[in-house]
């Protein structure tokens, strides 16, 4: 029952420093299943997806031992084939790239259907396609995904992807990595985190080229190795502090980034009339004096992130004239406009497109984080709204984003993280904060 409470009208000022890539490390953790001794990984962050990753990993015998708040050894040496942990799996939605890991160690995989966020359906259409292809037997009922290899032993194959997908890019490349023979994955995606999980890989001895482009090489290699890598900084987590930053007009250098990767975060926020200067690892962000509309379509990567969609709906709310925000990836990540229509923001939905009227001002109000980037948006809002804004379900918030509020407090914002408990009486109610 822990909930943020947003005070509002507090500028953002200082610096912040980035995590690691979320999305890079649900990936990379399932990876060291596949390796063959001891994996040492830095800049793991904090969240709730990977302590869940993690704990799987055990559950299934690898040794698991944090080096400092962030780096961490894990040692699968000695991991045998089993069921993984039901309960864990179904609450994240990397839980399927324990597929592509688990048949290319073991030949056989048990995985649940993906979990997680709940803004639309999440078909794994095109990673079964992909392990099919590989020569896995693939059957998906009362909710897990069953995977065995043929022969036991996944032989490589050409794949066309019907469709630009980010799992199915990274869970075919998992598989593929210690396969038989060279897999060519056509139409991959191109994401940075893509490009993390193949250079991570390759640190470990597989021979992985072409990530970052739309056709991806993968020479199957008999075994990985032990090694260190560090994982990148979150471009989604980056991202947020830019908007937030640019929301509550203040002024923050967003450190440990690379600024490559926020050009398309970086270009709409200059057009909204924010100031964004870029140097070697960091970005730094000043607010403008007032806000001018933009239109955003996302996009596959480099495209605009559909992460960055919600706080940029949000951000629109107070700029002035109408913007609109076409969803390219999902068909339902609108959800969160209800909540920001609670607060006094004009939004009509239309299927994947929403109209923002801007200019509003925000009244705080009690809302709920329909998912991890929802939730986002949804203290950005409160960030900028007249009066006190509740966010409610803020456990969808903390998968993704490490020590938010500690972050954004250091920062000057007026927001705290209490915990209610579930039977308390609402005449007599306690708040602890946490």
């Amino acid at each position: 029952m822990e909930k943020y409470i947003i005070n509002g009208g507090k500028a953002l000022h200082g610096e912040v420093e980035i995590s690691g890539a979320k999305n890079a490390a649900v990936a990379i953790i399932p990876a060291a299943l596949m390796v063959d001794g001891v994996c040492h990984i830095e800049n793991i962050p904090q969240i709730s997806d990977t302590d869940m990753l993690l704990t799987i990993l055990k559950e299934l015998g690898a040794k698991v031992r944090f080096l400092n708040k962030s780096t961490i050894e894990i040692d699968c040496t000695k991991v045998r084939y089993q069921d993984a942990p039901y309960d864990l799996m179904r609450k994240i939605r990397a839980s399927y790239y324990l597929i592509g890991a688990m048949l290319g160690r073991f030949g056989s995989a048990k995985t649940t259907m993906p979990g997680g966020c709940n803004f639309g359906v999440r078909p794994i259409d095109q990673h079964i396609k992909g392990m099919t292809a590989l020569g896995a037997d693939v059957d998906v009922k009362n909710g897990f995904v069953y995977a065995d290899a043929r022969d036991g032993k996944l032989h490589g194959a050409r794949i066309y992807l019907d469709k630009v997908s980010v799992g199915a890019t990274m869970n075919i490349i998992l598989a593929a990595a210690l396969a038989q023979g060279r897999t060519v994955i056509e139409n991959a995606a191109r994401e940075p985190h893509i490009v993390d999980l193949a250079n991570f890989l390759n640190s470990m001895g597989a021979d992985i080229r072409g990530a970052g482009t739309d056709t991806v090489k993968v020479n199957g290699v008999d075994r990985l190795h032990g090694g260190s890598y560090a994982i990148i900084p979150d471009q989604i987590e980056a991202g947020t502090y830019m908007v937030a930053a640019a929301a509550t007009g203040g002024e923050v250098l967003i450190k440990n980034v690379i600024p490559r990767h926020l050009e398309c975060i970086s270009a709409k926020l200059r057009e909204t009339g924010t100031i964004v200067q870029e140097y070697e690892d960091s970005v730094l962000v000043k607010g403008a004096s007032s806000l001018r509309k933009v239109n955003i379509k996302t996009l596959p990567y480099p495209g605009f992130p559909t992460d960055m969609q919600p706080p940029m709906g949000a951000l629109m709310c107070l700029a002035n004239g109408t913007s609109v925000i076409t969803e390219g990836v999902y068909d339902n990540r609108f959800k969160y406009t209800n909540e920001l229509r609670k607060m006094g923001a004009e939004i009509q939905v239309d299927g994947r497109v929403a109209v923002i009227e801007g200019g509003k001002r925000l009244t705080g109000a009690p809302v709920h984080a329909c998912d991890l980037r929802a939730g986002a948006a949804m203290v950005i809002a409160g960030m900028c709204a007249t009066g006190t804004t509740v966010v409610e379900d803020v456990r969808y918030i903390e998968r993704g984003y490490e020590n938010f509020v500690g972050k954004l407090k250091a920062l000057g914002a007026d927001i705290e993280c209490v915990d209610e408990p579930e039977d308390s009486d609402s005449s007599d109610k306690i708040l602890c904060v946490c």
